[in-house]
């Protein structure tokens, strides 16, 4: 090494040792941990934890790095922790939230965190998103008082205009929340938009720079390797807010992704667990929407019935951290307490543990790398005194299956499942198909997928979207033809 030691940090003494120049982000004040390209992982400073790709990509608490293979550098022992009392603390810095989806599920909770923030880890809402709620966003506004605000639905739009006068400023359409994201004055955004319409947002707060919350699962369904590379581009994180994503996440803190088995990815069963088949294939969308454990979206809620959430969940845990189809395992937990394990190949099991509460990985994701403090349910004797585990049933629940398959397909499959079952589940919704028709129409549409359909832009990705949301429509008209005929004879 060269020049004399000065009490140098794990960070810099890893650095020293590769050879690797540490990365910078505009924000920092100090050089992050270096991203590693070894054979695995390095615990280092507290930073974040750092994952290794196929490709000689690196993330570092959700952001990628470019590493050339020649830099190798075997992982260090990080130093004991200094126990020392501290010395005076600097205030604590507010974070910025944007919140897409404020009026969904996602956004309610992430808006109640901020209500309940402490002194010690104080959060402000910078700008606002939502559909048509109106009434709802203009409430919101005039509690966390956001500089910007943006509805989907441009009437909408003009009567919250009107209602919050000149001191907020108003923006409509997709064009106009993909201005405000470009123009807002924020650290963090929450994504709880549902559905395709997330993938655009999610792609402008990455070319922001800026950390991306994402709960939007479909954004990384549809196009999870182009959002890593935005990611990369632009030096922007992007921290998992689905329950399980964020569990996996935190147990590999620390670890060397090579030093993985496998990963289990819990799923509660939803509400027909327990139901045969005669009976699920009959069930109503009350039935279907009455979850025992979370309080969740329509549409996700219908995909937790059938375990078409947890296909999309298995593609988007197979994005995030690069695992192949043979590491992922789907294992059945009804109390919804343990989010996800990893398995490492000594045998140990890692697990990540919590209330069923979907404020907790919102809460990780807005203070990562850190943990702000919040009063949130933690351990009781009650909630965790009996936790069991089942295998799931593909012949019940057929749709687990297709997210497999999908990782095995590749290309635009994500973003044909993805746009197949929303318009499934309208259809559904609506009493149109029953719930086994449902993942009937999803499963033809991959049948039917053109081997042409490119995957290398957002503009092919969203072109493969188009096509199946069409295709889905075609074929629910066929069924509910089918249906009709059967019923005048």
């Amino acid at each position: 090494m060269a020049g004399g030691h000065r009490g140098w940090t794990a960070a810099e003494v890893a650095v020293e040792c590769s050879g690797i120049k540490p990365a910078l982000r505009a924000h920092d004040s100090a050089p992050c941990a270096p991203l590693l390209h070894s054979d695995g992982l390095l615990p280092l400073d507290g930073r974040g934890f750092h994952l290794r790709r196929r490709s000689g990509r690196c993330i570092r608490g959700g952001r990628l790095g470019i590493i050339p293979a020649r830099k190798r550098a075997s992982p260090l022992r990080v130093p004991a922790p200094n126990l020392a009392a501290p010395g005076p603390q600097s205030p604590p810095l507010t974070k910025r939230l944007l919140v897409l989806g404020s009026t969904g599920s996602i956004g309610t909770q992430t808006l109640d965190l901020v209500r309940t923030a402490t002194e010690d880890a104080p959060l402000q809402v910078a700008g606002l998103a939502a559909a048509s709620s109106w009434e709802t966003v203009l409430e919101q506004v005039r509690e966390h008082r956001p500089a910007m605000v943006s509805m989907a639905d441009p009437a909408a739009a003009a009567e919250l205009q009107r209602a919050v006068g000149e001191g907020v400023e108003v923006f409509s359409g997709e064009a106009g929340l993909l201005e405000m994201i470009a123009r807002a004055d924020f650290d963090v955004a929450i994504h709880g938009i549902v559905g395709a319409a997330g993938l655009r947002p999610s792609a402008a707060v990455l070319e922001r720079g800026k950390t991306l919350g994402l709960a939007n699962k479909e954004s990384m369904v549809i196009a999870g390797e182009l959002l890593f590379q935005l990611a990369e581009r632009h030096g922007a994180e992007i921290v998992p807010v689905d329950s399980e994503h964020s569990a996996v996440f935190q147990c590999l803190r620390g670890e060397r992704l090579d030093r993985v088995r496998r990963v289990h990815l819990t799923a509660s069963g939803g509400p027909f667990r327990t139901r045969s088949l005669d009976e699920i294939r009959s069930a109503t969308p009350e039935e279907a929407l009455a979850h025992p454990n979370w309080d969740m979206g329509p549409r996700v809620t219908i995909g937790s019935a059938t375990l078409m959430n947890k296909a999309l969940e298995v593609i988007e845990l197979h994005h995030l951290f690069r695992l192949p189809a043979e590491q992922i395992h789907v294992v059945v937990h009804a109390q919804s307490i343990v989010h996800s394990m990893v398995e490492f190949r000594d045998g140990s099991v890692m697990a990540q543990l919590g209330p069923p509460d979907m404020r907790g990985p919102i809460h990780y994701a807005i203070h990562h790398p850190d943990r702000g403090a919040a009063d949130l349910e933690g351990f009781s004797f009650e909630r965790f005194a009996q936790l069991t585990f089942e295998e799931p049933d593909l012949q019940r629940f057929p749709a687990l299956g297709l997210g497999f398959r999908v990782i095995e397909d590749g290309g635009s499959a994500g973003a044909v499942l993805n746009a197949a079952d929303e318009i499934a589940v309208e259809a559904f919704l609506e009493r149109r198909i029953t719930l086994a028709q449902l993942v009937e129409v999803s499963t033809a549409a991959l049948d039917a997928r053109p081997a042409s359909e490119g995957s290398s832009s957002l503009d092919q990705l969203l072109s493969a979207d188009g096509w199946a949301r069409q295709f889905a429509r075609e074929h629910i008209e066929g069924l509910c033809a089918e249906a009709d005929t059967t019923k005048t004879t």
